[in-house]
C-alpha cells in the first residue's frame, strides 16, 4: 500500500507496518526508509509512531438502561434509552416533567418502570438539586456532570430536547465523569459552613460601612484604632447614637492600653456628627449585633453536626496553620470518606491546587495556572497555608525556601497543596496522626554534592574562582 503526498520524500510509498486497510488516509503511516542522511531519522520516526498502536482497556460496554435529565427552573426533559426490540439497535423516549415534587415524583415511577439504573444531569445552577435528591433516595444510581465535559457539537441546532438526548447518548457510552456530591450528613454540614462564611463576609461588609460613615462625618478614631468594634470602640458608638458629642468625654470611654491615646482620640471626634449620622449608625450597629447572634447560632448547629466527624475535624486541627473552624470547613468540603479520591494526587486535582496540564505542538501553553476550584475550601486552605508560613515547622520552612525561589503567591499555593495531601492522608488512615518533619528536615535529606555545587555557584556569581579539595 502506497500513498504520494506532501509528507512523502520525493513522492516515495508510506509503508504501514503490518496493517492492511482500505482506507490509507484513516490510518497512521509511517515513510519507508530511505537511504542517506535521512535514514536515522525516519527510522527514530517509525519506532515513536509505530509505540503508538497500544493495547488501550476498553470494554466498549454500553449502559443499556440510562436516562438523561436537562433540568430548567420550571420543567425538567428526560430522555431515557434502552434496549430496542432488534439486536444491537436502541430505543429512545424523550418526556417533560414540571419541577413540582409531585411530577418528580411520577417521572421516578416511569423510570423505575423502564428499569432505568443510572440517572445523569447537568449542574444547572440549583436546579439540579430537587431532582438530584429524589432520584437518589429512590435508589438510583445518580450522576451529576459539569457541563463543560457534555457541550453540544457547534453548528447543530440546540433546543431543551436535543440536548437531553445528547447527553443520554454521551452517558450510555460510558463518557462521563461524575462530580463529587457528598452524603447527606455532609451536605448538611457543608450548607451550615458556606453560611456562615457568607455570614462573616457581611458582617465585614457592614462593618465597612460603619467606617464610611465615620469619614463622611469626619469622625477619625479609624486612624488611631485599629479595632473600631472592640469593647472601647463600641462604647464610644453607643455614646454617639445616644447623642454625647463632646470630644473629651468621648475620648475618655478609653479603656485598658487605649488610653494613652485620649488626646489623639480628643482630636479624633472632633467632626460633624448630625442626628442623620447617629440614625444611619444605630442601624448598622444593630445589623452587625444581629449578624453576630446569626453567626453564634450557626456555630452551635455547627458543633452538633460536627460530632459524627469530630475525630477526624481533631487529627485535621493538629496540621500547623489548621484551626477548628478550617477544619470544619475541609470536611464539609471534601467529606471524611476519601474511597472518592484514589490519591492524594486526584484529591489536590479535584481541588484545583495542581498546575493544569495544556500543550500543543510540543509546546506548553499558557502559565500552568491551577484553574479555579472549590472557593471555600480554596479559601480555607489559602489561610491554614498563611498561618503555618509563619511558624518555625516543616511547613513554614517549604513556604520559605519556595518563596526565594517563586515568589509568594506561587509559595502559599504550594502550601496550600501540602497541606491537602497531609489532610488525606489522615483521613484515609483513621489511625493516622500528624507529626511534624522539623524545619531541618531538608538540611537533613540534602545531598552532600548538591549543597556543594549550590555554595560553589553562589561563589561564582560574586566573582571567585572556586577549588574544592576534600578534607584529610
Amino acid at each position: 500500500m502506497s500513498q504520494s503526498g506532501a509528507g512523502s520524500r520525493a513522492g516515495g510509498p508510506f509503508i504501514v507496518a503490518g496493517l492492511a486497510a482500505e482506507h490509507a488516509d484513516q490510518i497512521s503511516t509511517v515513510p519507508a526508509a530511505p537511504t542517506g542522511v535521512w535514514f536515522g531519522v525516519v527510522a527514530s520516526l517509525r519506532r515513536r509512531w509505530c509505540r503508538v498502536l497500544t493495547d488501550s482497556p476498553d470494554d466498549g460496554v454500553i449502559i443499556e438502561r440510562v436516562a438523561a435529565l436537562d433540568v430548567g427552573k420550571a420543567e425538567v426533559v428526560c430522555c431515557v434509552r434502552v434496549p430496542g426490540a432488534q439486536a444491537g439497535h436502541r430505543a429512545q423516549e424523550v418526556r417533560t416533567w414540571a419541577t413540582m415534587t409531585r411530577a418528580l415524583s411520577a417521572m421516578t415511577d416511569w423510570l423505575h418502570g423502564l428499569g432505568v439504573t443510572r440517572v445523569v444531569m447537568e449542574a444547572t445552577s440549583d436546579y439540579w438539586k430537587p431532582a438530584f435528591y429524589l432520584l437518589e433516595a429512590a435508589g438510583f444510581e445518580t450522576w451529576l456532570v459539569n457541563a463543560r465535559d457534555v457541550k453540544h457539537l457547534p453548528g447543530r441546532p440546540k433546543t431543551d430536547k436535543l440536548d437531553a438526548v445528547w447527553l443520554c447518548k454521551v452517558a450510555e457510552r460510558q463518557m462521563l465523569r461524575p462530580s463529587f456530591v457528598p452524603p447527606e450528613p455532609v451536605r448538611r454540614l457543608r450548607d451550615l459552613t458556606r453560611y456562615r462564611v457568607d455570614l462573616v463576609a457581611e458582617r465585614g461588609r457592614e462593618k465597612n460601612r460603619v467606617e464610611k460613615l465615620l469619614e463622611d462625618a469626619g469622625i477619625k478614631v479609624s486612624v488611631v484604632v485599629s479595632d473600631i468594634f472592640g469593647v472601647s470602640g463600641r462604647a464610644m458608638l453607643a455614646a454617639l447614637v445616644a447623642g454625647q458629642r463632646d470630644p473629651l468625654v468621648l475620648a475618655g470611654m478609653a479603656r485598658s492600653s487605649m488610653r494613652r491615646k485620649i488626646p489623639e482620640l480628643g482630636q479624633a471626634f472632633e467632626g460633624r456628627f448630625s442626628e442623620h449620622h447617629a440614625f444611619l449608625l444605630s442601624r448598622m450597629l444593630a445589623h452587625v449585633d444581629a449578624l453576630d447572634r446569626d453567626i453564634a447560632a450557626v456555630e452551635d448547629r455547627i458543633e452538633e453536626l460536627i460530632v459524627p466527624f469530630a475525630d477526624a475535624a481533631a487529627r485535621i486541627d493538629e496540621i500547623p496553620g489548621v484551626g477548628r473552624t478550617a477544619a470544619r470547613i475541609i470536611i464539609a468540603e471534601i467529606g471524611t470518606d476519601m474511597a472518592r479520591f484514589p490519591s492524594a494526587a486526584h484529591l489536590a486535582s479535584w481541588a484545583k491546587f495542581s498546575p493544569g496540564t495544556r500543550e500543543s505542538a510540543g509546546r506548553s501553553l499558557g502559565t500552568g495556572s491551577t484553574g479555579h476550584g472549590n472557593v471555600y475550601l480554596a479559601r480555607a486552605l489559602g489561610e491554614a497555608a498563611v498561618g503555618a508560613s509563619k511558624t518555625d515547622t516543616f511547613l513554614g520552612e517549604r513556604y520559605r525556601r519556595i518563596a526565594r525561589r517563586r515568589g509568594k503567591k506561587r509559595a502559599v499555593v504550594a502550601l496550600g497543596r501540602s497541606i491537602l495531601v497531609i489532610i488525606w492522608h489522615l483521613l484515609n488512615d483513621p489511625d493516622a496522626h500528624f507529626s511534624d518533619l522539623g524545619t531541618d528536615f531538608y538540611d537533613r535529606h540534602r545531598s552532600t554534592q548538591r549543597a556543594v555545587r549550590s555554595h560553589i555557584r553562589q561563589l561564582q556569581a560574586l566573582g571567585y574562582q572556586v577549588s574544592v579539595q576534600p578534607a584529610a
